[in-house]
């Protein structure tokens, strides 16, 4: 089955990791098509109103547009050069590029919708909100905004293929492993890591209770285990109905010794994974802004963190 992948670029050292990634990937998951897409410069929309009045205007307005499509176009023509030198058929490979009417990000995603995209794929500076603040960085506003479409943010040179998919028992994780089970059908090498951080009572809410820490703890650590269990029969089913075998799916279970993000982000160190799956909301519903996933997103190195929402 077909594989649309959308690749955000715009001639950055960012973008180029990201379609590096995606070429790896190729190895892996069967039946990929590529679409790159950049967006044009979004041009004043007081500039528009003149330019309904104005004729000079008009005419410069028209100079601005013609020059922000040719060099849309040169990033799009470079990045595909890109790929075929890295030995992709110039047959899988779409270029599409349009004007930011309504925002980058919102450009890219409604685009993904709109043509039903399996992913977006963007290059992952790993800032931080208050840095994006002054820079304004595109590839956090699709990741922060996408409510349908996986994102792909790639961080840094992936030299691993190897694929851990974290897990906490949620709806979220769910869906995640059903685009996991997507992506990677068929494929019969792959080892899948599900990892699933066993939570602590700071993990649900921030008061130091002080007494009555343990039974709260025991509580905790009983209605985990009954979720979990239950959770990584649904997943390797769902693994294995697309056509992967039980030998490839392994669980990791770690104590949450410090918070769940920072776990892991160690475990992905420790294990030497290339690829990070997660499911943008968790088992208390927290939204992804300041989450595990946030964390996740903004920390991890030299990795590609797949966000489901």
């Amino acid at each position: 089955m077909e594989k649309k992948i959308l690749i955000a670029v715009d001639g950055s050292i960012h973008s180029r990791k990201a379609i590096e990634y995606c070429i790896d990937m190729c190895s892996i998951i069967k039946g990929m098509h590529y679409v790159l897409i950049n967006i044009q410069p979004k041009i004043s929309d007081f500039l528009i109103q003149e330019s309904n009045i104005d004729p000079q205007v008009k005419a410069g307005l028209k100079e601005i547009a013609d020059k922000n499509h040719r060099h849309s176009i040169k990033i799009l023509d470079e990045s595909m050069e890109i790929m075929i030198k890295l030995g992709v058929n110039k047959k899988l490979i779409e270029k599409v590029s349009l004007p930011a009417l309504k925002g980058t990000s919102k450009e890219i995603l409604d685009y993904a919708k709109q043509t039903i995209c399996d992913a977006v794929v963007v290059g992952n500076r790993g800032i931080s909100k208050f840095t994006e603040a002054f820079t304004g960085s595109i590839s956090n506003s699709i990741i922060e905004f996408t409510d349908t479409i996986p994102v792909w943010a790639v961080g840094g040179d992936v030299n691993s293929r190897k694929v851990m998919l974290a897990v906490d028992g949620s709806e979220a994780s769910l869906v995640a492993v059903d685009h996991a089970a997507f992506m990677f059908s068929g494929n019969t090498s792959i080892d899948i890591t599900l990892m699933h951080v066993t939570p602590k009572l700071r993990d649900y809410c921030a008061i130091d209770f002080k007494k009555d820490n343990d039974m709260m703890e025991e509580i905790i650590a009983r209605g985990d285990k009954l979720c979990i269990e239950s959770f990584y029969a649904h997943a390797q089913k769902t693994l294995t109905d697309a056509g992967l075998k039980k030998s490839q799916i392994h669980i990791l279970e770690v104590e949450s010794r410090i918070s769940i993000g920072r776990t892991i982000i160690k475990n992905i160190k420790k294990h030497g994974c290339g690829t990070l799956i997660i499911g943008r909301r968790g088992v208390n519903n927290s939204f992804f802004m300041g989450s595990v996933s946030s964390y996740v997103i903004t920390n991890a190195k030299n990795c590609a963190v797949w966000l489901v929402p």
